[in-house]
């Protein structure tokens, strides 16, 4: 029985993820994207903040976790979710959500150059290919001009390194700090300087809501964000990081569905084709750690 729970939890949390990428899109409507990041951080900081205070184990940074938590709040928070949202402008939500995908394979890749006990063979550079390809897969370049959709699957992928340089990062500080209280700081951090980026970039900060911009808003806010990441920490404890990975690759699943009957959005046969080989690539980066799983799920 318990296994069920977990197995729901964790398509759960494929639908809460996936579904934030059209919130998003429908509160770009009103909201500016680095504004729209920085409100949303406002208020899921406290709720996973709180979360972690009052759960087991420690909660307040010391020492070297400080280095950890800049670290994840100014790559993962600010810099990944200005420029996700500002991509999300241009592409369809499952555009934006299979080039997200690729951020367990471009993390593996920016983990070999940054951390020398990682090393890449010749499968796993295979895999990094495959990854990347995907990206170009769905973001169809032309040569002869960069369009809308060009830029903003550029700003997404833009989104998907950040997130990476950070985990690397944060992987390298090696910090003992709980996933919950890490995550919740890094909002703390991460949410000014959102606010910050928001005033330079010209951003107006007055806000016209739309009924749907704030349904869709207080959804990202509530729904997406704060059930999404405590479900997430408490998937992260019974799966581990490989397996709760794989929700990488049900989150645009739910995109497009939910893109496409929310928003009207439309699937292409590139988004699609896109999202398989990000997930070979995937398959090949992480195989010996999915083999490891596999025989460890099989023998219990």
């Amino acid at each position: 029985m318990a296994r069920y729970r977990t197995a729901a939890g964790f398509v759960l949390l494929g639908v809460l993820w996936g579904t934030s990428f059209p919130a998003a899109k429908a509160s770009l409507s009103v909201l500016p994207p680095a504004l729209l990041a920085a409100f949303r951080f406002d208020a899921v900081a406290v709720l996973v903040l709180g979360y972690a205070a009052v759960g087991a184990g420690r909660w307040r940074p010391r020492g070297r976790d400080w280095l950890a938590v800049v670290a994840a709040g100014v790559c993962l928070i600010a810099a990944h979710h200005a420029l996700l949202f500002a991509g999300q402008q241009y592409v369809t939500s499952a555009v934006a959500a299979v080039v997200v995908s690729a951020i367990p394979v471009i993390t593996a890749g920016a983990s070999s150059v940054a951390l020398p006990t990682q090393r890449l063979g010749p499968t796993t550079v295979a895999g990094l290919l495959l990854g990347l390809a995907g990206v170009v897969v769905v973001a169809r370049p032309d040569p002869g001009s960069a369009d809308a959709s060009a830029v903003g699957v550029a700003l997404v992928f833009g989104s998907a390194l950040a997130w990476a340089v950070g985990a690397v990062a944060i992987e390298r500080v090696r910090t003992d700090l709980p996933a919950p209280a890490l995550q919740g700081w890094a909002m703390v951090v991460g949410a000014p300087l959102l606010h910050l980026a928001s005033l330079a970039l010209g951003e107006p900060q007055s806000v016209a809501w739309t009924p749907r911009a704030a349904v869709a808003m207080a959804y990202l806010v509530v729904v997406a964000g704060g059930a999404g990441y405590l479900l997430y920490f408490s998937l992260l404890d019974l799966l581990g990081s490989v397996e709760i990975n794989l929700v990488n690759y049900l989150v645009p699943v739910f995109a497009a569905l939910t893109g496409w009957v929310a928003l009207g959005e439309s699937l292409t046969a590139a988004t699609v084709v896109g999202f398989v080989v990000v997930f070979a690539g995937f398959a090949l980066v992480k195989r010996r750690a999915l083999q490891a799983e596999l025989r460890a799920r099989t023998a219990t």
